[in-house]
């Protein structure tokens, strides 16, 4: 069985994918990128003998926009598309005005270019996942985001989004996207063990590639989950951190230090971080005597 990305080729290939996935009720597609990105995902849909209108659903792993930012566009396009998202997603990609606003606040006058327009879909087309979603088996998997899930498939297939983390490039280092606001250590401690727990074949990742060393892959993940937050923790400021993380990943991956930079920036996850332990000293000092 090979199971391989479409490249949605965000300004460069092997950057952002999605994946085809059969379904019991015909052709799914798992995550969809951003508007910018449509042609390609009709490109590479093409390569694989089907149109938009051949999809049967959309599995959403979470509702950040480089996953699922092109989901009302294709609903507008497809109007028989049904999206399943998380209860707490659902109603952002419904309306997703707040999202969109959180987005500009965060990429400034970039925004437009990275991710392009955010169409709401219609509530009719919205379904909150279960624990079988078309034949798959969904459970919660968050830590990179609270409302992230993550589908497994019969044939040992998890389609993980970012819960697997992000491995560029066929490279080996395994980076943990920790963008704010929703970043949680020990949320994400716990996917890695729900994720363990269900001995996957394979992890499909969004950020990119298909990966069956899943034991290493995992242990390096919470390795460098652990590292980086202890870096935050210890008072490491924001230019310290993104130069450790840099020279983190050329330690094993000496020419994807970029790679991995233009797939999860290492700004967003000092950002991440930092706030994580911010609001963790605020909650304590609210609540001691």
């Amino acid at each position: 069985m090979t199971i391989e990305p479409i490249d949605l080729h965000h300004y460069l290939p092997g950057i952002i994918g999605c994946y085809l996935v059969e379904t019991e009720d015909g052709p799914a597609l798992f995550d969809c990128g951003p508007t910018t990105c449509v042609d390609h995902l009709k490109v590479g849909l093409a390569d694989r003998g089907l149109a938009l209108t051949d999809l049967r659903h959309l599995l959403l792993s979470h509702i950040h926009l480089d996953h699922a930012g092109a989901t009302g566009t294709l609903v507008r396009e497809h109007p028989g598309l049904q999206v399943h998202v998380s209860e707490i997603g659902a109603p952002h990609v419904v309306d997703p005005s707040k999202l969109e606003a959180s987005a500009r606040r965060l990429y400034g006058d970039a925004f437009d270019a990275l991710w392009g327009e955010l169409v709401p879909v219609p509530a009719g087309n919205v379904h909150i996942v279960e624990d079988d979603v078309v034949g798959l088996e969904c459970f919660p998997t968050p830590g990179h985001a609270s409302h992230h899930v993550s589908y497994l498939d019969a044939q040992g297939t998890l389609y993980a989004g970012d819960a697997a983390g992000v491995r560029v490039g066929g490279g080996s280092f395994v980076m943990p996207p920790c963008p704010p606001p929703e970043f949680d250590l020990d949320a994400w401690e716990q996917t890695i063990f729900e994720i363990e727990r269900r001995a996957p074949e394979r992890l499909a990742l969004i950020h990119f590639g298909v990966y069956e060393d899943v034991e290493a892959h995992l242990a390096t993940l919470r390795e460098t989950l652990g590292r980086w937050a202890e870096w935050v923790e210890d008072g490491m400021d924001e230019p310290t951190f993104v130069a450790a993380a840099r020279h983190d990943v050329s330690q094993t991956d000496l020419d994807l230090a970029d790679e991995y930079d233009r797939a999860a920036p290492y700004w967003h996850h000092f950002r991440g971080i930092e706030r994580y332990w911010r609001k963790r000293r605020e909650a304590a000092a609210a609540t001691s005597p």
